[in-house]
């Protein structure tokens, strides 16, 4: 029976270690505004400002753990003692912290939907000081399983119609971070993961084949291959370059043919080391010249995007990747510039001007087109009350959060379901790993002529539009 998924990593976490798992200054800004009364309505944008080299666009992930956040999200009595202890608040402020619960509302693009170049992905609005402390929680959830979730697209388009399977538990940092990271891979496209936990936790396929120690154990390579496959119910994966990865072949093939003699089959054999595209191609002469070309091939080791997409490319054999490291670590592309910055407070648009970190001033949505071809042809960002541009259109941010209650979510497989729709949708020079083309992202006439107003307004108010003659 398949496992009831279970909700994002933090549920083993009390709402006080949510609420404590934030930076210093959140606390003495939301104590200050506590002092000079400043408590109206903030909206607050999370949005990357800059894609990383080689990304056309980032796919979503890490909502569902950024409500369940917000939802849960509370100082005890054991916090704020701690804070008393170290932190420069007045004793009276803490004491109203404690109080403090997330009332407001989320917009946010929907898990496993694609973002491109300065879009937000959600909008937080909240009485200031609600909004001002969620700041690191809520880009915390957000930014890792993107990034790997990113990493993982990427990996799906350079290698369509292959098994991929997550292999990187062993190096990440933490056991929440393989969590979020098979999770976030498992929505892009991958179809298992060697991750125990996140198979229960979240009702995942798990997969896995077996490490060259348990060859070395053994006296002879036929000898341990033998061993797998009277051991191990199912077809196996045999693992072939402990020591010669074709004489461990030709030892794999021997086992194989025995096997197909008694109804019983070997999967495929597995590549970890070597010439990955040269030992592809001859291992799959020697099974099919053995009769076995029901037998695949499965291929590990160092693998991201840029390796399946030359092996892919150039041919190889492989029915399947094993991906780990590169994955989730995000190797070529480990930090999003993901930011949460007010955009709005007491009802008037807010932004800062600095040099290359401006921000955009108001709450926002984002309408995206398809074009007669079925694929995406452009987005525009607006103002948050603007209607339609017109029928080809849809909104990307919805309403997610209302009164601090998340709405209902998604199951984890409609929310890969909708990532495999939208990939399906996106130009395949966007999609592609090498040198892919920047998706067209505007602004709207409404939201421009808003984003002048309050730059005139700030360098007015700031004397900048003098200081600078």
């Amino acid at each position: 029976m398949k496992p009831t998924p279970r909700s994002p990593a933090s549920t083993a976490h009390s709402p006080a270690v949510i609420a404590m798992t934030t930076d210093l200054y959140e606390l003495t800004m939301a104590a200050s505004y506590m002092t000079l009364g400043m408590n109206q309505r903030a909206t607050f944008s999370l949005v990357h400002r800059r894609l990383p080299p080689h990304r056309a666009y980032l796919v979503v992930v890490g909502l569902a753990e950024a409500l369940d956040r917000l939802q849960r999200f509370r100082f005890d009595a054991a916090a704020i003692d701690y804070l008393r202890r170290q932190a420069p608040i007045a004793g009276e402020l803490l004491e109203r912290l404690e109080g403090v619960r997330f009332t407001g509302d989320v917009r946010a693009v929907p898990e496993g939907r694609v973002v491109f170049a300065g879009e937000p992905i959600l909008e937080v609005d909240a009485p200031l000081i609600e909004a001002q402390l969620v700041e690191t929680m809520v880009l915390n959830a957000i930014h890792y399983p993107t990034a790997v979730a990113s990493k993982a697209a990427r990996c799906v388009a350079a290698a369509p119609a292959k098994t991929l399977v997550d292999f990187g538990l062993r190096r990440m940092p933490g056991i929440e971070a393989g969590l979020a990271a098979a999770r976030a891979a498992y929505i892009a496209g991958f179809d298992s993961t060697s991750n125990l936990l996140a198979g229960q936790r979240y009702g995942m396929a798990v997969a896995g084949t077996l490490a060259h120690s348990y060859l070395e154990a053994f006296d002879s390579e036929l000898e341990a291959l033998e061993a797998v496959v009277r051991t191990f119910p199912g077809p196996v994966t045999l693992l072939v370059d402990t020591y010669d990865t074709i004489r461990g072949a030709q030892h794999a093939i021997t086992v194989a043919k025995r096997l197909k003699r008694n109804g019983t089959a070997v999967a495929a054999l597995r590549l970890d080391s070597g010439n990955i595209m040269e030992l592809s191609l001859e291992v799959r002469r020697m099974l099919d010249s053995a009769g076995l070309p029901d037998v695949g091939i499965f291929a590990s080791g160092g693998l991201d995007e840029y390796e399946l997409a030359r092996l892919v490319g150039g041919g190889a054999p492989i029915d399947g990747f094993g991906v780990g490291t590169r994955l989730g670590m995000s190797a070529d592309a480990p930090v999003l510039d993901l930011v949460y910055k007010l955009c709005e407070y007491g009802g008037e648009p807010r932004l800062k001007l600095s040099t290359k970190k401006a921000t955009t001033a108001g709450s926002k949505q984002i309408w995206r087109k398809t074009g007669r071809d079925g694929y995406f042809a452009g987005d525009l960002i607006s103002t948050l009350d603007e209607v339609s541009p017109g029928p080809e259109w849809e909104p990307v941010l919805e309403p997610v959060m209302v009164g601090g209650k998340p709405r209902p979510l998604p199951t984890l497989d409609e929310i890969r379901q909708r990532h495999r729709e939208e990939a399906a949708r996106l130009p395949e020079a966007v999609r592609r790993v090498s040198r892919p083309c920047a998706y067209r992202v505007r602004h709207s006439a409404a939201l421009a002529a808003r984003q002048s107003q309050a730059v005139r307004r700030v360098r007015s108010r700031e004397g900048l539009d003098s200081a600078s003659r």
